[in-house]
């Protein structure tokens, strides 16, 4: 995840949004036969017209957040498929969970919409895609929806709900193992800040470094709710500086 050139955030589980209509994993809007507007009838048996250039077909069913993301992306220039999963990956990828699978099902489904257009093939067999005039339009509606709600999934504490049927010592790893990744995470989310800030407040995007704030404060939150777990749970999964402060790496 960076802070810049695009979004940055704490993973908070993963998200549904209101906007999607459900989770990432849900079925993508646009695929290759559906959501397809059925060619007028007219008195010729002759080939459908093709769109004129600039224009393309809107989905029927609303844009899903991953191909929003792709098309929010791909308003910095064109991109490979290969190109957008690396930057999904490092942008959204600690808030919002997408697979490379997900990536070019849908930048095949919005190629085949009139979003996106693929170029010509390139070095690896890569091809990079570029963003219509229909693409951004579908964005911008798509950007313009209220979020929603946020829907956390967290699989430890579905595992320390029912830690009552695991033997201690397996319970305590768990939560050493997790509060250890919590601690790395919020040492990269601070030294990614740090080096926001020391290029200018001026020139931090300022959107880039809310979301990177949010990351902070929520692993923030994580370690001190792992450290004041009950003593039965918590045995040495952290330690307390004398301030009664979380220890961790690098406060700031």
């Amino acid at each position: 995840m960076e802070c810049q050139g695009g979004q940055s955030a704490g993973r908070a589980g993963g998200g549904a949004d209101s906007r999607t209509g459900g989770r990432t994993a849900a079925k993508p809007a646009g695929e290759p036969g559906r959501g397809r507007r059925p060619p007028a009838a007219g008195p010729a048996a002759g080939p459908a017209a093709k769109p004129a250039e600039g224009e393309g077909q809107m989905p029927e069913r609303p844009l899903n957040a991953t191909a929003a993301s792709l098309l929010g992306f791909l308003h910095q220039g064109p991109l490979t498929g290969w190109d957008l999963v690396q930057t999904a990956e490092r942008e959204i990828g600690d808030f919002w969970s997408l697979t490379r699978s997900q990536v070019y099902r849908e930048l095949a489904a919005m190629a085949e919409a009139g979003l996106v257009e693929a170029g010509e093939r390139g070095p690896r067999d890569r091809r990079p895609y570029s963003l219509t005039e229909a693409g951004r339009a579908a964005f911008a509606e798509w950007v313009r929806r209220e979020p929603g709600p946020e829907s956390i999934r967290f699989p430890l504490l579905l595992t320390i709900l029912f830690g009552r049927y695991l033997p201690p010592e397996q319970l305590e790893r768990f939560l050493k193992l997790h509060r250890s990744v919590h601690a790395r995470r919020l040492a990269g989310y601070r030294r990614q800040h740090r080096e926001a800030m020391a290029a200018g407040a001026g020139d931090a995007e300022p959107y880039a470094v809310a979301t990177l704030e949010f990351g902070i404060a929520y692993e923030r939150a994580v370690l001190s709710w792992f450290d004041r777990l009950p003593p039965k749970l918590r045995a040495s999964t952290g330690r307390r500086s004398p301030s009664g402060q979380v220890d961790g790496p690098g406060r700031g």
